[in-house]
Order: structure tokens, then sequence, then C-alpha cells
């Protein structure tokens, strides 16, 4: 599971936000959740347990707020502080369940794009390495997408891009393992599938010139030698500094030695076949599994 980095202290004082909270008496540590109280004594109490550590205990309280007093002025922001702590809980369905809730009533409140940020988040957290499923990796880009789509002027969509990134290199990471799965186990045909999407869909990522270069080799396997020269063209106009490149050079030149299948007509390494798809260079980057540290939304 990834870890971050706690919420900056801009977010955190998310926690104070609610009026006349420094008002707030009573809630001791042996209170339940469930015992009826006047608002400002039960979000006062929810506040403290959150600064106590308890998080858990403090979410149940929060949701306490909104039971008992659905009409008050502190309910919207409960609902809010309630996925921020199952957050810090690392109770994550828990908190993608909380914001979702409130996203669904609340969806143009001022506190909407930091809920979905928590949902978006709590998906983040539960990536899983490459060799696992990544349907949690997927849930996490549709959810930071559509906190791009929805707020994209707010603090939270600009980190939203960054870990859209970092997204996307796994995702690809994830297909390059399948891939070359498959070129062990001969077959080719489906490992270029796999190969031929990391260059189609994340060409920005850091695994392209990998990919172009096992191109080459399943194409070679296939018995396609035009193919495998025109995935080598590409990778030698945008990586050409890259071992890939050069190992795709080694491959096709060894080829041609060995079965004297080339013409003289055929497209000499680097020079872009007509018809073939330059993908823009990918920029220097981390890989695919190296998120920030931490265990909070907003770790950079």
């Amino acid at each position: 599971m990834l870890k971050f980095s706690r919420f900056p202290t801009l977010l955190l004082a998310c926690a104070c936000m609610a009026p006349l909270a420094g008002c707030a008496t009573g809630g001791t540590k042996g209170d339940t959740a469930y015992v009826a109280r006047d608002v400002s004594s039960l979000y006062g109490a929810a506040q403290r347990t959150m600064q106590g550590g308890d998080y858990v205990r403090a979410a149940k309280l929060f949701d306490e707020v909104e039971r008992q007093h659905p009409y008050s002025v502190w309910a919207r922001h409960a609902q809010v502080m309630s996925a921020f702590n199952y957050y810090l809980a690392q109770k994550y369905n828990e908190a993608i369940s909380s914001g979702q809730r409130f996203l669904t009533i609340h969806p143009g409140s001022d506190e909407a794009p930091y809920a979905q940020y928590i949902v978006a988040m709590s998906y983040y957290q539960q990536i899983a390495d490459v060799t696992r499923d990544q349907t949690t990796t997927q849930q996490a880009s549709e959810a930071f997408n559509e906190l791009i789509r929805r707020y994209p002027e707010t603090r939270y969509a600009a980190d939203a891009r960054l870990k859209l990134d970092l997204i996307k290199d796994h995702l690809a990471g994830k297909d390059m393992e399948i891939g070359r799965y498959y070129q062990r186990s001969a077959r080719w045909l489906a490992a270029t599938y796999r190969f031929r999407n990391v260059v189609d869909n994340f060409q920005t990522t850091s695994h392209a010139p990998e990919a172009l270069e096992r191109l080459v080799e399943s194409y070679l396997a296939l018995g396609m030698p035009d193919e495998a020269w025109k995935a080598a063209a590409v990778l030698g106009k945008n990586y050409p500094e890259t071992y890939w490149y050069r190992q795709s050079l080694r491959l096709l030149r060894s080829e041609q030695r060995h079965t004297g299948m080339w013409t003289a007509e055929a497209p000499k390494p680097g020079a872009v076949t007509p018809g073939a798809t330059v993908a823009p260079a990918a920029p220097e980057g981390p890989k695919a599994n190296a998120y920030p540290q931490g265990r909070t939304p907003g770790g950079q």
C-alpha cells in the first residue's frame, strides 16, 4: 500500500473551520458517539477526539453531528470532516463512502472539491504494485479526472494532475509486466497488443522506449520485419541515446546477417518510415512505483 505525508497545514486547518468550535464544551474521552448532545458540544468533542489521534471515533462523532443536527450550520462541514478522519485512520472504503455521500447531497458546495480530493486520494492510497490487479488504480485515475473536470481551477486539481502522471506510469508498468510475461511464454501476438497499448496510450511515460524495443523483438519473432523496422525508427527518432534503441539496432542487424531477408529498400535504423507514428518524447520523471511517501492527501 502506498504511503504519503500528512496534509499541509492549510488543509489541516479545515478542522477548525466550523463556527464557534472554539467555544464547544463537553465530550470527554468516555463519551460514546450516540449520546444525544447539543450541536456545539458534540462537534467540539469530535474535534478534540481527532486532535487526540483517535480518528475512527472522531469520524463517528462527526457523523453524529449530521445525524442528530441535520439542519444545523455544522452538519455539512461535519460530513467532510468524517471523510477526512476515516482517511487519517486508513479506513479508505469508509472515507470514499462518506466523501461520495457528501458530493451527492452537496455537489455545489465550496467544500465539494475537497471531498472529491479525499475520495480520489483514498483510491490512490490503495494502489497495488504492478504485479497485482489494477482496478483501484483505474478508479483513482477516474476520480482524479473527475476532480479536474469539475473543479479545474482549485489547488486540488493541480495536485490531481501530478498524481495522474504517476498513475499513468503505473498503468503502463502493468501492461509492460504482462507483455514481458507473454514474451517469456512465446505468445508474441499477445505481447504486441500490450506493448502497442503503452506506445499508443502512455507514450509520455518512462516505459515508452522499452515498449518500442520489445515491439521490435515481438515483430521479428512473428516474421514481420517491416513492422520491426518501423518501431525501431520511431524509437530512434524519439529516444536515440537510450539502451533500448541500441538494443533494437543489434537485433535488426543480427536478423539481417542471419536471414538475409532485408533488401536494399529496407529503411535504415533511425530513419522515420513513411506512415510511422512518432510518439512525443517522454519527460524525465519518476518510475512506475516512485510514489511520494506519507499517508494523507496532499503529500508531495
